[in-house]
């Protein structure tokens, strides 16, 4: 059995009965992790145990762990800077900037695949245009030089560590200032100024080995009357044939109110992203949302989706025992719990 272009929750802790026959289900692929499915890292992995026990291959298994305000699991798990924070120490020493987001993104990383996640949807690329609601203190910085150059940084630790990036939120959320898990935000630049300014850490990143790009639900009117995850030109045009990108595009949550562009249904919310072009489209938080899309959306036979997503499982198995014995994650998970108590302390080694 294929991966199938559908990514879902879960309501608490543990796998239920119908859970598991909603992820048996063909079009399933994946699972989005929240904090409401955290208790402790035994329990984690128990669940994650019975997640993948339910198909070959595996699903995917995926969750929000940038660090800063959004970072699903806690305890057991070393708390992570917001990036912004190393776009401040970029203005004092770029090469330590560099190697910090480096080591954050590794430790992130390592410490999610020790439990048995496959992959955080990160880093944030938008440009910080100091007025987002939503991204803030999530964006690297306010010059996309600088975002691209710390987003590489973060990718090359993501790597390492055996996981594949997702740069967020294609093309460019930083510039409005609603947040679409409420609202549907308008962004009315042109398609110029988007590309010179908010699509260049993504165009960088595209040549140095971003995995999947995750667009934003914005609407960008002089390009497009679609929010871009809904958007053939946005993301066929624009970003397969223009830049070049092979990876996967995941649509954001069907459920945020910048989805409901796209129909009332959630099957028309499914079939507009998927037929814009995404490969794999997020259905949370609303369980019989997604139960109507299954009963509904129809066979979705992609070969080349299916190729894509398979290329998005974690790499390099280890587990909390191997890790705990590295030298690197106890000097890095060290300096960052410092940071943790004193947010003011130079990150320095």
């Amino acid at each position: 059995m294929s991966l199938g272009p559908i990514m879902l929750d879960l309501q608490g802790v543990e796998l239920t009965p119908e859970e598991g026959e909603i992820l048996a289900h063909p079009l399933v692929g994946g699972v989005i992790l929240f904090s409401r499915n955290f208790e402790s890292v035994e329990q984690l992995e128990a669940l994650l145990q019975a997640i993948h026990a339910l198909r070959r291959p595996k699903l995917l298994i995926a969750v929000d762990h940038e660090g800063g305000r959004v970072q699903r699991f806690r305890d057991g798990f070393t708390p992570l800077p917001a990036a912004a924070r190393f776009g401040e120490i970029y203005e004092q020493d770029h090469k330590r900037a560099r190697h910090l987001t480096e080591l954050a993104a590794w430790l992130m990383a390592i410490e999610l695949r020790a439990v048995g996640i496959d992959f955080s949807f990160a880093p944030v690329l938008d440009v910080d245009h100091r007025c987002s609601q939503v991204i803030g203190d999530r964006a690297f910085h306010q010059n996309p030089q600088v975002v691209a150059e710390l987003g590489h940084a973060y990718i090359k630790g993501m790597y390492e560590a055996g996981m594949a990036a997702t740069g967020k939120h294609f093309p460019g959320h930083g510039a409005v200032e609603a947040d679409s898990h409420s609202d549907l935000p308008v962004d009315e630049r042109d398609y110029h100024d988007i590309y010179a300014h908010d699509i260049l850490p993504f165009k960088r990143l595209i040549h140095h080995g971003l995995a999947a790009v995750m667009p934003a639900h914005v609407v960008y009117p002089k390009v497009d009357r679609y929010p871009a995850g809904f958007s053939a030109h946005w993301l066929k045009e624009i970003l397969r044939h223009r830049l070049g990108f092979e990876g996967v595009i995941f649509s954001d949550d069907l459920d945020m109110q910048g989805a409901s562009v796209a129909g009332e249904k959630y099957v028309d919310r499914a079939r507009a992203a998927l037929g814009a072009g995404c490969d794999m489209v997020l259905l949370c938080n609303n369980r019989q949302g997604a139960i109507e899309v299954l009963e509904n959306l129809g066979e979705i036979n992609d070969p080349v989706a299916h190729l894509r997503l398979a290329r998005m499982h974690g790499r390099h198995e280890i587990n909390r025992t191997q890790l705990h014995k590295m030298q690197k994650w106890k000097e890095a998970s060290n300096l960052l719990l410092r940071y943790q108590d004193n947010p003011s302390l130079d990150l320095a080694f």
